[in-house]
């Protein structure tokens, strides 16, 4: 099958205002696929639709809404959706874990778990029923250990890892491709955001990062697919040196 045949004709970008999601939006509509485009600032949206290459639709949600997954079925609901990717999920808010309201963790586990679910139920099952698709849930270096600053969205990456892994093996036999893209230190507006204005050497560009996803889609798990860079490590090790590498990005 040709990639449009088999991930199109339409695919969904949650997360697709800036960063990788807009830089992956904009790949696969060079590609021949069209996009939804899913975040919740609706001009961000616009801007980013204008430099895609084939038919766009907005999207403009909170992800982390209670009901967030069921008003993204329904907004859509008349298309042919063959591919999945759901990049949402940043943390806006690093900090200690009793620095910040529970709220702000909650509304973070929301968006990056379970919209995460209901999104990829939703849709994986429209693609079993067609015998093929993709799914690609983001997930991020933090999954590899727990870290100081990182508690909730290190956790909550590490559910998207598992989920991803996970569906892969249930849902590749019946056609559908699963990848759990994990992300390094990448040169996004929400990595600069947290950096505010100090350079660090070594970031990814979104462009290149959002090429090795597409071009992986089909060789799952997980990509990079090398195992964790802590593995070999003892936990409390590999929880010491995860929490010096976030003091030095927060």
């Amino acid at each position: 099958m040709s990639f449009v045949d088999r991930y199109g004709p339409w695919a969904v970008v949650a997360g697709a205002s800036e960063g990788v999601g807009a830089s992956a939006a904009r790949l696969l509509g060079e590609r021949g696929i069209n996009i939804v485009l899913v975040s919740r600032r609706a001009e961000a949206l616009r801007e980013v639709a204008e430099s895609v290459p084939s038919a766009t639709r907005t999207v403009a949600l909170d992800l982390s809404l209670p009901d967030a997954a069921g008003r993204l079925a329904h907004a859509t609901a008349d298309l042919d959706v063959g591919l999945l990717i759901y990049n949402a999920g940043a943390d806006p808010n690093p900090s200690a874990f009793l620095d910040q309201p529970v709220e702000n963790a909650q509304s973070l586990v929301a968006r990056n778990c379970v919209t995460v679910l209901g999104a990829a139920h939703h849709f994986a099952g429209l693609m079993v029923k067609r015998g093929s698709g993709g799914l690609v849930l983001v997930s991020s270096g933090a999954a590899w250990a727990g870290g100081a600053h990182l508690a909730a969205y290190g956790a909550s990456k590490a559910f998207d890892l598992i989920l991803a892994e996970s569906l892969w093996a249930e849902l590749g036999p019946q056609g559908v491709d699963v990848l759990a893209m994990v992300l390094g230190r990448t040169d996004t507006p929400a990595y600069r955001r947290v950096l505010a204005g100090r350079e660090i050497d070594g970031l990814a560009d979104p462009d290149d990062v959002a090429r090795d996803m597409l071009d992986n889609l089909a060789n799952g798990p997980t990509f990079p697919p090398d195992p964790s860079p802590l593995g070999a490590l003892p936990r409390r090790q590999a929880v010491e040196l995860m929490s010096r590498g976030a003091a030095s990005s927060t």
